[in-house]
C-alpha cells in the first residue's frame, strides 16, 4: 500500500493507498479530534485547505456520542460527511494525559471519564472494537504513552506491555474487519513504537513490532516534555530500524519547524492541534515566520495575513479585519483564522514534496528551516 516514489537524503516521497483514496506524502493530517475541526470548519472546509487525510480519536468518540451510535449510522466518514483516508488514534495518549484515577493492568487500563466521572475499561480489543465501528482507514494500537522524564526500568516494562498489547490489537482488528458487516473490511492496523529517549529501548522495541509486518509504524511518546533536540536524536536513532517499505508516522509534532526537520529525517506522516490551537489565539503562520494578529501594528494593515498565501482567508480578507474580529471576540475571527493555518500546514507539505520532487528538498530546508517558526 506504500509506495516510495523517491528520497533524498533521508527525506521520503511516496504515496500510501487507503480505501478512501491516496494520501501523497510527506503529509500533514488535519486533526478532528471529535469529529470536528476545532474553530468551526467543515468538511468541506477540509477540501478547501487541501486536506487530505482527516484524523479523529478513539477515546474520545467513544465518550460521546459514542461508536456504537456512529456505526449505526453508517461509520465516521458518512458521520461527518468527510469522503477522504481517515486515521484513529487509539485513545491511549488521551486516557494517560486526560482520565483520572488510572489503573494499568496487563489485561487493559481502568479509568474514570473527563467528561462524567464513569467508569470505562479499555484494553487492545477495546480499542479494536471501537475503531472498527468508527471504519477508519488507519486504526492506531492502543499503547501507553509515557511521559518524559521517566524511570528506565518503567519505560522497559512499558515497552514489553505495549508490545503485547499489539499483538492483541492484531488479532482483535483481523477478526473484527473480517465480520460480516464491517464498517470499513479494508481497514489496517499501525503500531506505535515508545521507549522514551532512551535510544536502545526504541530500537529495541522497534525490531520486536516490526517482526508483526504491519501497515505502517509510528513513533509515539515524543513531545511530551524532551527538549526538541532530543527528540530530533530520538527519531535519528531510530529511523535505520523502521521498515523503509512501510510509511512513518510521528505522533502529535508539531511546528512547521519541527515538520521539515522531522522530514529531513525520514518521517512521512504528521499530525499536531497547533495550527488549530494557534489559529483560535490569533497566532498565524506565514512563510516568514508566525505573527500574532492581535498587536496594535495591524490596526490599519489592508495586506493579506502572508502575501504568498492563496488561502481562501488571505484572498480575500486583510489583517485588519481580522485583528478586528478578535477584538471584538467575533467567532468568525476563529473559523478564519484556523482556516489560515490549516491552509498554510496542507501548503507547507505540497511545497515539501514539490522539493523532494525536484530534487531541491536540501536548498529548500536550507531556505526555511530557521524562518517558519520564528514569532515576527
Amino acid at each position: 500500500m506504500f509506495k516510495l516514489i523517491k528520497s533524498e537524503g533521508r527525506a521520503r516521497r511516496g504515496e500510501y493507498t487507503t480505501p478512501h483514496g491516496t494520501i501523497h506524502t510527506p503529509v500533514f493530517m488535519n486533526v478532528g479530534t471529535q469529529a470536528a475541526i476545532k474553530g468551526g470548519l467543515s468538511a468541506e472546509d477540509l477540501r478547501a485547505v487541501g486536506c487530505q487525510t482527516e484524523l479523529s480519536n478513539t477515546y474520545h468518540l467513544h465518550v460521546r456520542p459514542g461508536d456504537g451510535l456512529i456505526r449505526g449510522l453508517g461509520g465516521l466518514h458518512r458521520f461527518m460527511n468527510w469522503d477522504g483516508p481517515i486515521l484513529t488514534d487509539s485513545g491511549g495518549f488521551q486516557i494517560f494525559s486526560l482520565a483520572s484515577l488510572r489503573r494499568i493492568r496487563e489485561e487493559g487500563v481502568y479509568f474514570n471519564s473527563h467528561v462524567d466521572g464513569r467508569h470505562i475499561f479499555m484494553g487492545p480489543e477495546e480499542s479494536m472494537r471501537i475503531q472498527s465501528n468508527l471504519g477508519s482507514d488507519i486504526a492506531m494500537a492502543f499503547d501507553e504513552c509515557v511521559g518524559i522524564p521517566a524511570e528506565r526500568e518503567y519505560v522497559k516494562d512499558s515497552c514489553a506491555r505495549t508490545a503485547r498489547w499489539l499483538e492483541r490489537c492484531k488479532t482483535a482488528l483481523e477478526r473484527f474487519r473480517s465480520e460480516d458487516g464491517a464498517v470499513n473490511p479494508g481497514q489496517v492496523l499501525w503500531g506505535i513504537n515508545q521507549g522514551a529517549v532512551f535510544h536502545d529501548l526504541r530500537i529495541d522495541h522497534m525490531k520486536r513490532i516490526a517482526e508483526l509486518d504491519l501497515a505502517g509504524y509510528a513513533i509515539g511518546g515524543l513531545a511530551v516534555g524532551e527538549t526538541t533536540q532530543e527528540m530530533y536524536d530520538t527519531i535519528e536513532a531510530l529511523e535505520p530500524y523502521m521498515p523503509a517499505d512501510r510509511p512513518r508516522y510521528l505522533m502529535g509534532v508539531g511546528t512547521p519547524g519541527n515538520i521539515l526537520e522531522s522530514v529531513r529525517r525520514g518521517v512521512d506522516f504528521f499530525d499536531c492541534v497547533m495550527p488549530a490551537r494557534n489559529g483560535r489565539h490569533g497566532h498565524l503562520y506565514t512563510m516568514n515566520g508566525v505573527i500574532n494578529i492581535k498587536n496594535e501594528k495591524y490596526l490599519r494593515d489592508t495586506g493579506p495575513i502572508d502575501p504568498e498565501c492563496g488561502c481562501p482567508v488571505c484572498r480575500r480578507y486583510s489583517r485588519a479585519y481580522l485583528r478586528h474580529l478578535f477584538k471584538c471576540e467575533e467567532i468568525l475571527a476563529l473559523r478564519l483564522s484556523v482556516m489560515h493555518n490549516l491552509y498554510f500546514y496542507n501548503s507547507l507539505m505540497e511545497k515539501i514534496r514539490s522539493a523532494l520532487d525536484e530534487g531541491r528538498f536540501e536548498s529548500f530546508f536550507r531556505e526555511y528551516a530557521d524562518k517558519l517558526d520564528r514569532r515576527i
